[in-house]
């Protein structure tokens, strides 16, 4: 008898129907009347209160400070980059009115309520932080600024999907203004190198970090790098995105320092922000059919234990029994953390429970019965190996002693399985033999998992890169990144025929 999953849509049916199902039926997020803005749900939100725990003390640790800047920013902030208004003014929303009155269908905007300058709901921060760089640079003594902020953001966005694509998101966005060309690519790379670390090492997300063509840079940057992590339906997802701005935005923004000869210089600055999209990757990346799987080290509750309650008398007991097991924990660590434990005392049948905290991703399970609390015993679900070979359920007996000594490896196993099984399907569905357009329009022409190529690349510019997006664009492709430790590039570009300098990634992406 074949196995029943928890879902009703399998990825294999439809990948995208799944993802949703994924969503909705692990309670991360829902629908919030308002297009393309989601409610985030305690479980949702307890995965990226960990994820901001985890690269926020990885920021701080880097010499970073948090502060906050305001929502909104005046439009004539915008006014001085026109290279970067450009990229965002189609997803920009704005404010013209402060009042509302009321009118005959209700409420309506007060006429005469017009601000005398529109405000933009942020998309991103570069203006206003700039401005305040502005300010607070007056000598070669102020450098570095390195700050940070945690905040939303808004960009009014045509094809919305929850976590890969909001009107609003949460976000962290660094920026930083420094004294040398040198120091600033620095930082840059830096900060690239953290984002691939807390992916891989946290999230257990493998990711390639390289820089991105001239055509995918961060609008008004020199150069941008990404992390970029294959899902399980072969697509990409851009993760995070570190840029190296030049003195582009010094020079629209008048930021610039006194040196140590008395001459008047422009800073260097950068970028940079991962944001809720993570949320998605982690799903893509670790979900099966039954729903989510979320690695330890992000999971709000690493350890739910549910007692198999009767609406009985003998109840009250059982939980005390469960407070013990829950006791017992106290003290134990994983992944350099104390482990979280969450008791699960709701009334309710336990069957139905396990699946709701199944179908969360919660990573260890321990059901506790009559029976279990007994023999001093308790049964322990591993969430990354749910099932015996013949499909049955895969319940562990043992001592709730015993159980307290196996929850560190345990964690930490299901952890580094994650982070395995990601990165083996990663490497084995990225082709490196492909050498003309034939091949290419051929490989993304096949149905089912078709994964990435990494090919080899003129770095061509203008027209010539024009032509190569039109081509993609034909076949619904995107450059990705020039990946850190590419092979050095040997023969002709795939696209243009000219003398290879690098390889590059290609691939259908979120």
């Amino acid at each position: 008898m074949p196995k029943k999953n928890a879902l009703p849509v399998t990825r294999a049916e439809d990948f995208a129907k799944w993802y949703q199902l994924a969503i909705s039926e692990g309670e991360l997020a829902e629908e919030s009347g308002v297009r393309g803005s989601m409610i985030m749900l305690p479980w949702g939100y307890g995965i990226w209160e960990r994820m901001q725990r985890l690269l926020d003390d990885r920021i701080k640790a880097s010499g970073h400070e948090n502060c906050y800047f305001p929502l909104f920013i005046p439009l004539s902030y915008f006014a001085k980059e026109a290279e970067h208004v450009e990229g965002f003014a189609k997803e920009m929303a704005v404010v013209t009115h402060h009042r509302l009155k009321a009118g005959e269908n209700g409420l309506d905007v007060d006429p005469e309520a017009k601000l005398e300058e529109p405000l933009v709901v942020r998309p991103t921060s570069e203006m206003i932080i700039g401005s305040a760089f502005a300010r607070w640079l007056q000598s070669w003594r102020d450098l570095p600024i390195k700050i940070n902020q945690w905040a939303n953001i808004v960009r009014w966005e045509m094809r919305t999907r929850m976590f890969l694509r909001t009107s609003e998101f949460l976000w962290q966005e660094g920026h930083t203004a420094h004294a040398t060309e040198e120091d600033a690519v620095d930082e840059t790379l830096e900060i690239l190198e953290m984002y691939r670390s807390f992916a891989e090492e946290d999230l257990a997300m493998p990711v390639i970090a390289g820089e991105k063509p001239e055509n995918e840079r961060f609008p008004g940057a020199d150069a941008t790098y990404s992390i970029e992590a294959m899902m399980q339906d072969g697509k990409a997802l851009q993760a995070g995105t570190s840029h190296y701005l030049g003195q582009n935005f010094s020079k629209a923004q008048n930021i610039r320092y006194q040196d140590r000869e008395g001459q008047f210089q422009f800073a260097y600055t950068t970028s940079w922000g991962v944001s809720t999209r993570m949320i998605g990757g982690v799903i893509m990346s670790h979900g099966d059919d039954d729903g989510l799987r979320v690695p330890p080290a992000i999971a709000p509750y690493q350890v739910v234990i549910i007692p198999m309650l009767r609406d009985q008398p003998e109840d009250e007991a059982l939980l005390e029994y469960c407070r013990e097991v829950a006791a017992s924990l106290k003290g134990v660590s994983a992944l350099g953390e104390p482990v979280r434990v969450h008791l699960d005392s709701r009334p309710g049948k336990a069957a139905v429970k396990r699946w709701a905290w199944v179908k969360k991703g919660a990573p260890i399970l321990v059901e506790v019965g009559g029976r279990d609390a007994d023999g001093g015993n308790v049964t322990v679900l591993n969430r990354t190996a749910l099932y015996q070979d013949n499909g049955k359920i895969a319940n562990d007996v043992m001592p709730r002693g015993a159980f307290a000594d196996k929850v560190t490896p345990m964690l930490e196993a299901i952890q580094q399985q994650l982070f395995d099984e990601a990165a083996e399907r990663t490497k084995a569905n990225i082709r490196h033999d492909v050498t003309t357009m034939e091949e290419l329009t051929a490989h993304f022409k096949q149905k089912g998992h078709i994964g990435w190529l990494e090919v080899s690349w003129s770095k061509p510019t203008g027209d010539a890169l024009e032509k190569v997006e039109e081509m993609l664009k034909d076949r619904k492709l995107t450059l990705r990144n020039v990946p850190q430790n590419a092979p050095a590039a040997e023969g002709a570009c795939i696209f243009t025929g000219e003398p290879a300098v690098e390889r590059i990634l290609v691939g259908k992406a979120y």
